[in-house]
């Protein structure tokens, strides 16, 4: 390494044998083979050469600079940049008297850009449990400033039995998928618009009785409003624990579904498609919906890992598969942020949860924000189910059940600053 390097700070002369070391100024002094006192330098000759120089001397300004750093890992998170580092916990208010729940959704105001959320009337469940909108009937659905947290609205309270996904659509009404029902039959099992002030405008399935004829839903986990007005709505929440095809077999006997249903503006049916299976086209549990700029409709297909693309008349496209199991995700300009919640030794080895960002047109992860601690998810963590992002770029996670303990609250926000 002959000559004279400039580095941060640092002056490098001499070769590979004789080194003289400047830092700020102050001369450290000739080292021939020997460790320094004061620093330590590694210096790597050839291909990819790298010189790293730590200051230890001064434990409060330690520097280390390298020519190159470790490839990044899309599976660990590892080495990727976090571009929310900042984490509020348990973030927006809750009316006195009321315990937050479970959620699965979030999404901004496309008017003012304030943040909708629902929580499950404190349901520590997803559905099923000892708690939900039917015995505790609450306003589950809020929207949050998203500066403060503060609550702008409430709505919701008496229609619903488990809320499972939200969308806002261009004018402002709330879109709620109901994904349980009651046990006497008569509610659940749904997808139902709102204004903004929370005045029920349509509902869409058969209350209380889940199927899967036309129309009819059994556990209806996303809803989306199409370029056009028309309706997309995700269906069926049981396949992504089918891991055999006697278990897919068995499923679809008893009537299990797992497809996408459009329907008219208005809420008339006009088709579906999909079913349980690994093929494109086909899903287990598809889990969120959203379109993009060039109006085409993306499904996390959580059960089979990926991100299945579409056009609006079901004609598949392509995939992703970078992302992880992925429960919910959101497109922001170029980018798409992808939370994955239920990566776990056992159903998705090695997989990190958390979010990760990366561009819409590439399967490739760029950005990522790291879960919550979990020790019976060893090395994974956890974290929220859905997720969006407002104008600043700050994210806001909806905690589910396996992350609602860890996260204290419903909903956790990760700043940009």
């Amino acid at each position: 390494m002959p000559g004279r390097i400039e580095l941060g700070g640092w002056e490098v002369n001499g070769d590979a044998a004789y080194l003289r070391i400047v830092r700020l100024g102050s001369t450290i002094g000739p080292t021939k083979g020997a460790a320094m006192s004061l620093s330590r330098i590694l210096v790597a000759l050839g291909a990819g050469a790298v010189l790293l120089l730590t200051d230890y001397s001064n434990p409060d300004s330690r520097t280390t600079l390298s020519a190159q750093s470790k490839a990044p890992n899309p599976i660990t998170g590892e080495g990727l940049p976090n571009p929310a580092p900042k984490v509020t916990r348990n973030w927006g208010e809750l009316p006195a008297g009321r315990k937050w729940g479970t959620s699965a959704g979030l999404d901004v105001d496309p008017k003012d850009g304030n943040i909708w959320g629902y929580e499950r009337c404190g349901a520590g469940t997803a559905g099923g449990g000892p708690v939900d909108c039917e015995n505790n009937p609450v306003d589950p659905v809020f929207k949050f400033d998203r500066h403060t947290g503060k609550v702008l609205a409430n709505i919701g309270k008496g229609v619903m039995v488990t809320p499972h996904g939200i969308h806002v659509d261009r004018d402002g009404n709330v879109w709620i998928a109901d994904f349980a029902g009651n046990k006497e039959g008569t509610k659940g099992h749904q997808v139902h618009k709102f204004s903004p002030k929370g005045e029920k405008l349509l509902s869409l399935g058969i209350a209380g009785k889940p199927g899967n004829a036309d129309g009819q839903f059994n556990q209806p986990n996303d809803v989306v409003v199409g370029p056009d007005g028309s309706i997309y709505v995700s269906d069926g929440h049981d396949a992504q624990g089918m891991t055999t095809n006697q278990a897919i077999a068995e499923g679809l006997k008893r009537g299990a579904t797992s497809r996408i249903s459009k329907f008219t503006r208005d809420g008339k049916f006009i088709k579906s498609w999909g079913g349980i299976g690994v093929k494109h086209g086909e899903f287990r549990t598809p889990h969120a919906l959203m379109f993009d700029a060039k109006g085409r409709l993306w499904v996390a297909d959580r059960g089979n890992h990926r991100l299945e693309i579409f056009d609006q008349e079901g004609k598949y496209l392509e995939s992703r598969y970078m992302f992880g199991r992925i429960s919910g995700f959101f497109i922001k300009g170029n980018l798409i942020y992808a939370i994955d919640s239920e990566s776990g030794p056992l159903n998705h080895p090695n997989w990190r949860d958390g979010v990760r960002i990366g561009p819409v047109d590439e399967d490739r992860v760029t950005g990522y924000i790291p879960p919550f601690d979990r020790e019976d998810r060893v090395y994974q963590g956890t974290a929220g189910e859905g997720i969006a992002v407002d104008a600043d770029g700050n994210v806001y996670a909806a905690e589910g059940p396996n992350s609602l303990q860890q996260a204290g609250g419903a909903f956790t926000k990760y700043s940009v600053k």
